[in-house]
């Protein structure tokens, strides 16, 4: 299976003037194709610097990072951005839609930008798609206020997706949302995944590593584990045992 993510010897110094963060040192890792891949570590771990430069976002000081066959580094600033608006899509914990415009304008968005030229037809089609694989297709004509915190979050995977990228890259995805809710975002997820959409999400919560399919654990930089997930989570069995908490708890009170 080919590899959408090579990286060798990836180092991240940040120079404050006084002294030198490194925020990422030695890292190499491999993210074959169709793979969910969860990072993890305490703040300061170097998970969100990793993250940056997985989205392109941001550049390594020293190594090799191969995006998809693609070596980064020698790439420009305005070639960046297109690689960042056609191989990857990204999800992040504040949604960050456009309050003005509906759920599926919102989507539509990301094509807008695009070197594809599409006709409005076009883009629609393919926008109204994305709602309907994320189950929103009835919500099309919504507002971000008229949506809940998870039918929010599913616009933004939407509008991560209708680009057809080559990875997803999803930062603290559920951060602001509750159980139920963060069981239903991760089972779209994982629907995705079933699909053949490589995934890479940053968490904290062990229990929503425990959906994907491998976790990786960062420490002062450095990649400290790197395991598959044994006892995975199912999205539609958790969703149908917290409704069963819920109900019983309705009945006790």
């Amino acid at each position: 299976m080919a590899s959408v993510v090579s990286i060798q010897d990836l180092h991240k110094t940040y120079d404050t003037g006084e002294v030198k963060v490194h925020a990422v040192r030695n890292v190499s890792l491999e993210i074959q194709r169709g793979e969910f891949l969860a990072v993890m570590g305490a703040s300061g771990s170097g998970k969100s610097t990793m993250m940056n430069m997985l989205g392109c976002l941001d550049r390594p000081t020293t190594g090799r990072y191969l995006l998809d066959g693609i070596d980064v580094a020698q790439l420009d600033r305005n070639e960046l951005a297109d690689i960042r608006n056609q191989k990857l899509g990204f999800v992040f914990q504040g949604f960050n839609l456009l309050a003005r415009t509906t759920a599926l304008e919102n989507v539509e968005l990301p094509m807008l930008y695009g070197k594809q030229r599409m006709t409005a037809k076009e883009v629609k089609t393919r926008a109204l798609h994305c709602l309907d694989i994320v189950g929103l297709s009835n919500r099309s004509d919504h507002f971000p206020s008229q949506l809940s915190g998870g039918q929010q979050q599913r616009v933004a995977i939407a509008r991560a997706l209708v680009n057809q990228p080559e990875m997803l890259l999803a930062d603290e995805p559920t951060g602001n949302l509750d159980s139920r809710t963060s069981a239903e975002v991760m089972g779209v997820f994982q629907k995705l995944n079933d699909q053949g959409i490589t995934i890479v999400m940053v968490t904290h919560e062990l229990d929503i590593a425990h959906y994907c399919k491998r976790n990786l654990i960062m420490r002062d930089g450095r990649i400290v584990s790197d395991v598959p997930v044994s006892n995975r989570l199912h999205a539609e069995t958790e969703i149908r045992q917290l409704a069963q908490a819920e109900s019983a708890a309705k009945l006790t009170d």
